[in-house]
């Protein structure tokens, strides 16, 4: 029997990236409330393992939204949608607790263009927390930044001394939590897209284009120039490269009411109103066309 998070059949149903908690349940789901007369509900997780769920039938909505193409393309190959559409895009930061015992160093790093914050990482009394790379987007692009770093400042090797094991369980948290025990002072620094620290107004050093995907003219000269492997559902080791960090939504079509309030939710965050308030938590515009168009 198909379960559904969800309690009332009128409702908005979106299943979104865990890192867009925010703008979805303070922003956009208000805000799409508001204007069409209607009940939202959302939840949030990693993005792989959100559609993975979905693709199961262990859940049911009426819209996902994910960051990078690879999880809407799970819904594709499950035959769940048609097509995915850009609404926003993102950058990978390294967020920081302005409570953590090392927060001047790492305000002073922000301001500096020579990596120190790798060098900040790899110390062995700092608590860095990340996402597993099996179930959310960001724990892949975390890894891919830091192996683009260690290649953009020649500083071999740094990666792995941060990292350790690609799903190190000293280092990985659940999506929702990671933010939240940063905020607290429990993780001193944390992987984290721009938008979701700006929506958290925690302070984050930027890092340039080469290292944090957000350009898409750098994928195949450069983004692509580093991959690693990890093991799928059936314990196989596949090859993962780096995708633009730009977040797509889909209209699913088991939707529990039809696709009509799907559609409608998808449009309001293409709309003018929509794109503001990602704006005002922090996203930047999309970017690329649809996922899987003919």
């Amino acid at each position: 029997m198909q379960m559904s998070f969800f309690a009332l059949a009128k409702d908005i149903r979106v299943t979104y990236a865990g890192s867009m908690g925010k703008v979805m349940d303070e922003g956009l789901g208000p805000a799409f409330s508001k204007a069409e007369n209607a009940e939202y509900q959302g939840q949030g997780q990693g993005a792989y393992g959100m559609a993975r769920l979905l693709a199961d039938h262990k859940i049911a909505a009426d819209v996902f939204v994910s960051i990078t193409p690879g999880p809407m393309e799970i819904l594709k190959k499950a035959r769940l949608i048609d097509e995915a559409v850009p609404v926003a895009s993102t950058s990978m930061v390294i967020a920081y607790s302005p409570k953590g015992k090392y927060a001047a160093q790492f305000t002073q790093a922000s301001q500096e263009k020579n990596g120190s914050w790798l060098n900040l990482l790899a110390k062995k009394d700092i608590y860095f927390g990340r996402t597993d790379p099996y179930v959310d987007p960001k724990g892949q692009n975390i890894i891919f930044s830091l192996m683009l770093a260690e290649k953009y400042y020649k500083m071999p090797g740094i990666a792995d001394k941060i990292l350790g094991s690609l799903q190190n369980p000293q280092q990985t948290n659940q999506e929702g939590g990671l933010l939240a025990r940063l905020e607290s002072g429990q993780v001193d620094a944390a992987a984290a897209y721009e938008s979701e620290v700006r929506s958290a107004h925690l302070p984050f050093i930027a890092l340039p284009d080469e290292i944090n995907l957000s350009n898409p003219a750098m994928a195949k000269k450069w983004y692509n120039t580093v991959s690693f492997a990890i093991k799928n559902s059936k314990g196989q080791n596949v090859i993962v490269h780096s995708q633009p960090l730009v977040f797509y939504a889909a209209v699913l079509k088991n939707a529990p009411d039809g696709v009509r309030q799907g559609k409608n939710f998808v449009a309001f965050m293409q709309s003018a109103e929509g794109q503001k308030v990602f704006k005002e938590f922090g996203y930047a515009a999309p970017k690329g066309g649809n996922l899987f168009a003919r």
